[in-house]
């Protein structure tokens, strides 16, 4: 057994599922969760995703060999801080967001405070839906799960992080933490913006009332995602807004290309068009990525 006491700290679709899969796979002693509010407390306790679950921060991080933050981004540094005199020197912190280098640059120095060591992580999994009642064992099974150290993590410690995620199923992936950053702006983040945008014009109240009845299955497909947490989703844009801002960038560029050759009536550039994205992601198919489910 790897770690012998592990705390989640945000017991939602993310932390729930690491509890539920440390669980199954006996992968600590004891699993401790951090929850807001005492409804959460019970909740934890009917869906068996902690050993116990408590209100008081510093209670379910003491002791702790791991402790993962599955809560929004912006939370990440206050919650840190708070818990600080109760992190058990050569502790391992790491988290489940989607932007690593404001955190990595942020915690990792207030968690060297204590003697511990912070390394980012982003298991690529999740889903529109959020909240315990969302998690489950598997999430983690053929996901990739992005880990980011730095010069300054123990190498002991950053093995025992990756294995950790393998353990749960993940495909783990050592990355920089800016380079991650400027991937998922692109592959992650845009597919959001893009699915938000378009449920928004489209599902708008002033569109005529016929419009809903002819959003089929490609229209609830591409838009799935928008159904995810808009305080998450805002914190990932901000925390990963110069990024983004350049992939937007270039998606509209795209568009614009394609809108000039709608214009001109350009066969052959639309028909390449069409011919380019299926290609492309047929090929990423292929490669078995289809199963990817962020």
């Amino acid at each position: 057994m790897q770690f012998r006491k592990i705390t989640i700290v945000g017991v939602g679709l993310l932390g729930g599922s690491v509890a539920l899969g440390v669980r199954q796979r006996t992968l600590a002693s004891e699993i401790a969760g951090y929850v807001r509010r005492e409804k959460s407390v019970a909740d934890c306790e009917k869906y068996g995703a902690t050993d116990y679950a408590t209100t008081d921060l510093l209670a379910a991080v003491s002791n702790a060999d791991l402790v993962i933050l599955g809560t929004p981004l912006a939370q990440m540094r206050a919650l840190a801080l708070q818990f600080l005199p109760a992190l058990k020197s050569g502790a391992i912190v790491t988290d489940v967001g989607s932007v690593k280098a404001g955190v990595v640059r942020e915690l990792e120095s207030i968690v060297k405070q204590a003697g511990a060591c912070f390394i980012g992580s982003h298991p690529m999994a999740g889903g529109e839906k959020t909240g315990l009642t969302a998690a489950r064992a598997n999430l983690f099974e053929n996901a990739v799960c992005v880990v980011t150290p730095t010069k300054s993590s123990p190498p002991a410690s950053v093995q025992g992080l990756i294995r950790f995620w393998k353990s749960l199923g993940a495909k783990v992936l050592s990355m920089d933490a800016k380079e991650h950053d400027l991937l998922v702006s692109r592959s992650s983040h845009l597919p959001h913006v893009v699915a938000a945008a378009l449920a928004a014009l489209v599902l708008d109240p002033k569109q005529p009332g016929e419009q809903k009845a002819l959003c089929a299955t490609g229209f609830r497909d591409t838009t799935r995602i928008a159904s995810g947490s808009p305080e998450m989703w805002r914190d990932i844009a901000l925390a990963n807004r110069k990024n983004l801002g350049r992939s937007l960038e270039v998606y509209a560029k795209e568009l614009k290309k394609f809108q000039a050759q709608l214009k001109k009536g350009d066969a052959v550039g639309i028909e390449e068009f069409f011919i380019t994205a299926k290609s492309r992601r047929d090929h990423w198919c292929a490669n078995g990525n289809a199963n990817v489910s962020e």
